[in-house]
Protein backbone atom coordinates (compact mmCIF):
# COMPACT_ATOMS: atom_id res chain seq x y z
CA UNK A 1 0.00 0.00 0.00
CA UNK A 2 1.33 3.08 -1.29
CA UNK A 3 1.65 6.28 1.87
CA UNK A 4 -0.85 8.22 -0.11
CA UNK A 5 -3.01 5.25 0.08
CA UNK A 6 -2.15 5.09 4.20
CA UNK A 7 -3.65 8.58 4.68
CA UNK A 8 -6.84 8.48 2.54
CA UNK A 9 -7.74 4.84 3.56
CA UNK A 10 -7.05 5.90 7.80
CA UNK A 11 -9.02 9.11 6.85
CA UNK A 12 -11.98 7.18 5.20
CA UNK A 13 -11.95 4.41 8.05
CA UNK A 14 -12.08 7.37 11.00
CA UNK A 15 -14.48 9.48 9.10
CA UNK A 16 -16.32 6.12 9.05
CA UNK A 17 -16.47 5.24 12.63
CA UNK A 18 -17.48 8.71 13.29
CA UNK A 19 -20.09 10.88 12.43
CA UNK A 20 -18.41 14.05 13.42
CA UNK A 21 -14.60 13.34 11.80
CA UNK A 22 -14.49 15.16 8.68
CA UNK A 23 -12.59 12.97 5.46
CA UNK A 24 -11.90 16.21 4.20
CA UNK A 25 -10.65 17.96 6.79
CA UNK A 26 -8.03 14.70 7.43
CA UNK A 27 -7.34 13.99 4.37
CA UNK A 28 -6.03 17.27 3.15
CA UNK A 29 -4.44 17.75 6.67
CA UNK A 30 -2.75 15.21 7.35
CA UNK A 31 -0.37 14.97 3.44
CA UNK A 32 0.52 18.61 4.50
CA UNK A 33 3.22 17.32 6.37
CA UNK A 34 5.84 15.63 3.66
CA UNK A 35 6.71 12.99 6.19
CA UNK A 36 3.14 12.07 5.91
CA UNK A 37 4.24 10.37 2.65
CA UNK A 38 6.59 7.76 4.15
CA UNK A 39 4.60 7.22 7.49
CA UNK A 40 3.12 4.14 9.12
CA UNK A 41 -0.18 4.45 11.59
CA UNK A 42 2.10 5.45 14.38
CA UNK A 43 3.65 8.14 12.48
CA UNK A 44 0.37 9.49 11.23
CA UNK A 45 -1.00 9.51 14.60
CA UNK A 46 1.90 12.03 15.57
CA UNK A 47 1.63 14.41 12.89
CA UNK A 48 -2.44 14.59 13.79
CA UNK A 49 -0.85 15.82 16.93
CA UNK A 50 1.52 17.51 15.96
CA UNK A 51 -1.08 19.83 13.49
CA UNK A 52 -3.36 19.89 16.46
CA UNK A 53 -0.52 21.68 18.44
CA UNK A 54 0.17 23.72 15.50
CA UNK A 55 -3.74 24.91 15.46
CA UNK A 56 -3.36 25.60 19.10
CA UNK A 57 -0.30 27.60 19.07
CA UNK A 58 -1.54 29.48 16.01
CA UNK A 59 -4.97 30.25 17.58
CA UNK A 60 -3.10 31.26 20.97
CA UNK A 61 -1.57 34.25 18.31
CA UNK A 62 -5.33 34.71 17.15
CA UNK A 63 -6.97 35.11 20.77
CA UNK A 64 -3.78 37.38 21.96
CA UNK A 65 -4.47 39.68 18.81
CA UNK A 66 -8.26 39.70 19.72
CA UNK A 67 -7.91 40.42 23.68
CA UNK A 68 -5.61 43.50 22.23
CA UNK A 69 -8.86 45.00 20.24
CA UNK A 70 -11.07 47.21 21.94
CA UNK A 71 -14.00 46.22 19.53
CA UNK A 72 -14.06 43.11 21.04
CA UNK A 73 -15.17 44.18 24.93
CA UNK A 74 -18.42 41.97 24.86
CA UNK A 75 -16.47 38.90 24.54
CA UNK A 76 -13.28 39.54 26.46
CA UNK A 77 -14.20 37.40 29.36
CA UNK A 78 -15.04 34.57 26.53
CA UNK A 79 -11.87 35.37 25.07
CA UNK A 80 -9.77 35.29 28.12
CA UNK A 81 -11.34 32.12 29.33
CA UNK A 82 -10.57 30.31 25.44
CA UNK A 83 -6.88 31.77 26.02
CA UNK A 84 -6.85 29.54 29.12
CA UNK A 85 -8.36 26.73 27.61
CA UNK A 86 -5.58 27.03 24.55
CA UNK A 87 -2.91 27.37 26.97
CA UNK A 88 -4.03 24.11 28.77
CA UNK A 89 -4.33 22.30 25.66
CA UNK A 90 -1.17 22.78 24.28
CA UNK A 91 0.80 21.25 27.67
CA UNK A 92 -1.98 18.26 26.69
CA UNK A 93 -1.23 17.85 23.65
CA UNK A 94 2.97 17.73 24.36
CA UNK A 95 2.50 15.55 27.18
CA UNK A 96 0.47 13.40 24.62
CA UNK A 97 2.63 13.04 22.27
CA UNK A 98 5.30 12.18 24.67
CA UNK A 99 3.32 9.18 26.27
CA UNK A 100 2.51 8.18 23.11
CA UNK A 101 6.70 8.06 21.86
CA UNK A 102 6.98 5.98 25.33
CA UNK A 103 4.53 3.73 24.25
CA UNK A 104 1.66 4.71 26.15
CA UNK A 105 -1.47 4.74 24.06
CA UNK A 106 -4.16 5.28 26.66
CA UNK A 107 -3.23 8.27 27.59
CA UNK A 108 -2.90 10.25 24.84
CA UNK A 109 -6.36 9.22 23.83
CA UNK A 110 -7.80 10.53 27.10
CA UNK A 111 -5.98 13.43 26.87
CA UNK A 112 -6.71 14.56 23.01
CA UNK A 113 -10.06 14.15 24.07
CA UNK A 114 -10.32 16.75 26.81
CA UNK A 115 -8.46 18.87 24.01
CA UNK A 116 -11.65 18.26 22.21
CA UNK A 117 -13.80 19.13 24.74
CA UNK A 118 -11.72 22.47 25.19
CA UNK A 119 -12.34 23.55 21.90
CA UNK A 120 -16.39 22.37 22.33
CA UNK A 121 -16.32 24.38 25.88
CA UNK A 122 -14.60 27.54 24.22
CA UNK A 123 -17.12 27.93 21.48
CA UNK A 124 -20.13 26.98 23.55
CA UNK A 125 -19.04 30.06 25.82
CA UNK A 126 -19.44 32.85 23.16
CA UNK A 127 -23.49 31.16 22.60
CA UNK A 128 -24.13 31.57 25.75
CA UNK A 129 -23.98 35.27 26.43
CA UNK A 130 -25.72 35.39 22.63
CA UNK A 131 -22.62 36.40 20.59
CA UNK A 132 -20.77 35.11 18.00
CA UNK A 133 -17.45 33.12 18.15
CA UNK A 134 -14.62 34.42 16.33
CA UNK A 135 -12.76 31.42 17.18
CA UNK A 136 -15.51 29.03 15.33
CA UNK A 137 -13.02 28.09 12.58
CA UNK A 138 -10.43 27.32 15.00
CA UNK A 139 -12.25 25.76 17.19
CA UNK A 140 -13.34 23.15 14.67
CA UNK A 141 -10.15 22.89 13.45
CA UNK A 142 -9.03 21.34 16.69
CA UNK A 143 -11.55 19.58 17.33
CA UNK A 144 -11.15 17.77 14.12
CA UNK A 145 -7.30 17.08 14.35
CA UNK A 146 -7.82 15.63 18.53
CA UNK A 147 -10.52 13.45 16.80
CA UNK A 148 -8.38 12.42 14.07
CA UNK A 149 -5.01 11.75 16.41
CA UNK A 150 -7.70 9.98 18.67
CA UNK A 151 -8.81 7.86 16.02
CA UNK A 152 -5.85 6.96 14.75
CA UNK A 153 -3.97 6.11 17.82
CA UNK A 154 -6.97 3.72 18.80
CA UNK A 155 -6.09 2.48 15.13
CA UNK A 156 -2.31 1.63 16.07
CA UNK A 157 -2.42 0.89 19.61
CA UNK A 158 -0.92 -2.71 19.68
CA UNK A 159 -2.99 -3.72 22.50
CA UNK A 160 -6.50 -3.21 20.54
CA UNK A 161 -5.28 -5.27 17.99
CA UNK A 162 -4.52 -7.76 20.40
CA UNK A 163 -8.00 -8.19 21.84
Amino acid sequence: MSPKDLVDQTCQKCANQSKILSYPLCSTSLPVIPVSHSANLQGLALIAMELALENVTSSIETIDKLLDDENVSSIIDNLKDCMELYSDAAWTIVNSIGAFLSGNYEVPINWMSSVMESASTCQQGFGKKGEGSPLTTENYNLFQLCGIAVCIIQMSNPAAKAS
